[in-house]
């Protein structure tokens, strides 16, 4: 289980947006999958279950409090999502990609740190959203084409100047 908390974290940053959320997102999910132990299925993914745990609080936070006012993103440079062990290119480039991710519509920005960041399949992120696997393709599609087309607008512009 300690290996899951990180991640845990990490997507409950994505999910917030704000490092104070993110720690009471991932300590909820926790005492969630505490208080439910009992529930989790032996023989299935212990991650999965967490993630969607995680999720569905989440979802309930935000229907309890509509739209929230945004305030204080935690800086990349503060979190383990960049690993201080690359270098100082390596980390530019992987900042300029975390942060034109962070700026995707919340539904493809959450699909693609499940599918791309943390490594689960497409029919895992689905079962976690719970959502259709074709609503994940067409997300991540759609995702994809989104941050190409910036990288390919942001190249031009380099080239040009």
């Amino acid at each position: 289980m300690p290996d899951i908390l990180p991640r845990i974290w990490r997507y409950s940053l994505t999910l917030t947006g704000t490092a104070d959320r993110a720690d009471d997102l991932a300590q909820g999910a926790i005492l969630k999958a505490l208080e439910k132990a009992e529930q989790f299925e032996v023989g299935t993914r212990l991650d999965r279950w967490m993630f969607r745990i995680a999720h569905n609080l989440w979802v309930s936070d935000m229907r309890k409090n509509a739209v929230r006012a945004g305030g204080g993103l935690v800086a990349i440079e503060e979190t383990d999502i960049i690993s201080p062990d690359a270098g100082p290119e390596a980390a530019a480039m992987h900042r300029e990609v975390l942060m034109a991710v962070l700026h995707l519509p919340e539904a493809q920005r959450v699909t693609v740190v499940l599918v791309y960041v943390e490594g689960y399949s497409y029919r895992d992120a689905a079962m976690i959203l719970d959502i259709p696997l074709g609503t994940v393709m067409s997300r991540l599609a759609t995702a994809r084409a989104t941050l190409g087309q910036k990288f390919r607008e942001e190249g031009r512009a380099r080239d040009a100047r």
